[in-house]
């Protein structure tokens, strides 16, 4: 049930008929596992407990350092040198105190990760390398638990929603995210953000966009971006969809 502060709090939501009182509930009793406390994490974390998901696990190793502060919005100046989960954290208890939030400050990995997935909803996976992008959608699909991935350059982004658990509504299993992307680019091939650089509002966009994936998800609502990857172009303010296929 939602308190009464609660109902005053999602009102906006509330008053939706596709969200409404249940898929309110819903949102509150969801789970969900955000990879990386970064760029994309961050509005991530900040739109999804605003929108009042129950519970939300952070994992990320890294510290909050003064360059992170020009994209990643769910830390600040005063948080230079703090854990980024225990910063997000605090922001996200901020934002919404009647949210529970779990902290892994740690890297996911291979001997991690089955165990940190496992009793989640939805993952969303906020990484910045390949290795992590690769792992995480097979342990998900492994678990059979939904993921939304995203990726960010310089100034581009793409964006999809992975099931390879379930099926369409003619029994053919969903895409898996080596559907779309077979092969994981060797080590140093791509240059790093430190490197390259990145816009910083660019992983906002991606990252509140993430964020609607996952509430379209947990409340039923809409269609998600399954077998379809968005790709965004910054610079020219152009978003096109690719459709793909499961080949096997």
């Amino acid at each position: 049930m939602l308190s009464e502060s609660e109902l005053e709090r999602y009102a906006r939501h509330i008053v939706l008929s596709e969200v409404g009182g249940i898929g309110q509930q819903k949102l509150k009793a969801a789970k969900v596992l955000v990879v990386g406390a970064g760029g994309l994490g961050a509005p991530v974390l900040q739109y999804l407990a605003a929108a009042g998901v129950g519970t939300l696990t952070i994992i990320d190793d890294d510290v909050v350092s003064l360059s992170n502060l020009q994209r990643q919005i769910i830390h600040d100046t005063g948080q230079v040198g703090q854990l980024k989960t225990a910063s997000a954290a605090h922001s996200l208890k901020r934002i919404n105190p009647e949210i529970n939030v779990i902290q892994h400050a740690d890297r996911l990995n291979s001997e991690n990760g089955s165990s940190l997935i496992k009793g989640n909803d939805v993952v969303v996976d906020g990484s910045d390398n390949f290795a992590t992008r690769y792992l995480v959608a097979d342990l998900c699909e492994a678990a059979g638990i939904t993921l939304v991935t995203a990726a960010v350059g310089r100034f581009d982004g793409t964006l999809t929603t992975l099931k390879p658990h379930a099926s369409d509504k003619n029994g053919k299993a969903y895409p898996r995210y080596r559907d779309v992307f077979p092969d994981q680019p060797p080590s140093g091939l791509l240059p790093s953000c430190a490197e390259a650089g990145i816009l910083g509002a660019l992983t906002g966009v991606l990252g509140s966009l993430q964020a609607l994936e996952v509430i379209k998800e947990i409340t039923g609502i809409g269609e998600l971006l399954v077998g379809r990857l968005l790709m965004i172009d910054g610079k020219a303010m152009r978003f096109e969809t690719v459709n793909y296929k499961r080949k096997s």
